[in-house]
């Protein structure tokens, strides 16, 4: 049950921020947000606020924020069709009743001669069995009642498409951003209250009966050399002991001001088909919110480089497909994570942001990337992709990733019972 609850949680934080990233920077370039949803398939839970409708549905495998312009949710309006038309105070269209007319006795029924309801926001009809035809003008946040559900219109300066190339690109990687953000943020907590290991070859915890507590060896004492060469780091220190094992070495040490040589002797652990020298010692850990900043940027970007490079791989064919995991993988690691404790669960959702940041920008179809190469293009020869080519790609993009992501699926169901 911990488990369950920390992958929901975890998964929950992940998809929310992302997906917040792209609502809070739709919002502030005035495009109009139908819909911020966390999980995909049928709705579980459902509230509207202003001119959003906030859901969580019932796939834990993503989310989206839905922009006005960016899927066909608006009715088009044909010569000929009656409609049943509902005023504001100003004497402008407020609703526009589609269907079941007859549950809205208030409603004005018009034939329709024509309507534009991107640009001028008018509708032109007559009223039925009159002819008499007049222009009625629709209010900017006027609704569509289609089968008693309503859904506000979208002008055209409230449309993803209306906006400035710019504009369109902040809002697309506002998204991968905010797991950036999200992940300098976490590792910035753990390196305030868990501590951060110094860069200096300084000693930290000493475990009882091990080969430097045997020594004599104390926490706070910095390594200065080992068999005579100078030692300033502590990957330097840590590498000559794993390269000597059961061998003495003598090294000098830096305790309160005086230097002090000690002999140990690292003992020999197995790891792979490698034998490495240990001699049970952890780095100096330094709690320290300032040095906790820099700390964070950089795990950040050894993380975001780490990932690069492993996709790097898996399109060289030097990483093989069978080795990607997908949710159940994720779920199978994070009750270890879980099992392991809070700061390594805290870890663990460092890392996977910035692997869904990073994967989210890469050139795909249906991806923030695919979609800012899209931008990038309209960039470079002056004027957009018809939005039915793109919509095209986009949706072929995004069945070939659901393709992979069953593919995955099933390798990670067919490790779990191997």
């Amino acid at each position: 049950m911990n488990t369950i609850v920390a992958f929901i949680l975890m998964f929950g934080l992940l998809v929310f921020v992302h997906e917040f990233g792209h609502f809070i920077f739709a919002k502030r370039a005035g495009m109009l947000v139908r819909e911020f949803a966390i999980g995909f398939g049928p709705k579980i839970f459902s509230v509207k606020k202003g001119e959003t409708l906030y859901t969580i549905r019932i796939l834990p495998m993503g989310g989206y924020v839905r922009v006005a312009g960016e899927d066909p949710e608006i009715v088009d309006l044909k010569p000929g069709q009656h409609i049943g038309l509902i005023f504001n105070q100003d004497n402008k269209v407020q609703k526009i009743v589609i269907n079941h007319k007859a549950k809205y006795p208030q409603a004005h029924v018009i034939e329709v001669e024509r309507a534009d309801l991107d640009h001028e926001l008018i509708i032109i009809g007559s009223l039925v069995g009159e002819e008499d035809i007049k222009t009625y003008h629709v209010a900017e946040n006027a609704e569509y009642i289609m089968d008693e559900v309503a859904t506000q219109i979208a002008p055209y300066n409230r449309q993803f498409a209306s906006k400035t190339k710019r504009q369109r690109a902040m809002q697309l990687f506002a998204g991968p951003l905010m797991n950036f953000v999200l992940t300098a943020v976490l590792f910035f907590f753990m390196g305030s209250i868990q501590g951060i290991p110094v860069d200096e070859a300084i000693l930290g915890e000493i475990q009882p009966n091990s080969p430097a507590d045997i020594a004599g060896f104390q926490s706070g004492d910095e390594v200065i050399s080992v068999q005579g060469k100078s030692i300033s780091q502590w990957s330097e220190f840590q590498q000559f002991i794993r390269e000597n094992p059961e061998q003495e070495l003598l090294m000098t040490v830096n305790r309160s001001g005086q230097q002090i040589e000690i002999t140990v002797t690292p003992g020999a652990n197995e790891e792979g088909e490698l034998t490495i020298g240990r001699i049970g010692v952890l780095p100096y850990i330094e709690k320290s919110p300032l040095r906790a900043v820099p700390y964070s940027i950089k795990q950040t970007y050894e993380w975001s480089k780490l990932i690069v490079i492993n996709v790097g791989m898996l399109v060289s064919g030097q990483f093989s497909l069978d080795m990607l995991g997908g949710p159940v993988a994720i779920y199978d690691a994070t009750d270890q994570m879980v099992q392991s404790g809070f700061w390594t669960l805290i870890h663990w959702t460092a890392a996977l942001s910035v692997n869904l940041g990073v994967i989210n920008l890469l050139p795909l179809p249906a991806l923030d990337g695919g979609r800012l190469l899209f931008i990038g293009i309209e960039a470079i020869r002056g004027k957009p992709i018809s939005t039915e080519k793109e919509g095209l790609v986009h949706f072929i993009g995004f069945a070939l990733l659901m393709l992979l992501m069953i593919i995955v699926t099933w390798n990670d169901i067919q490790r779990l019972f191997m």
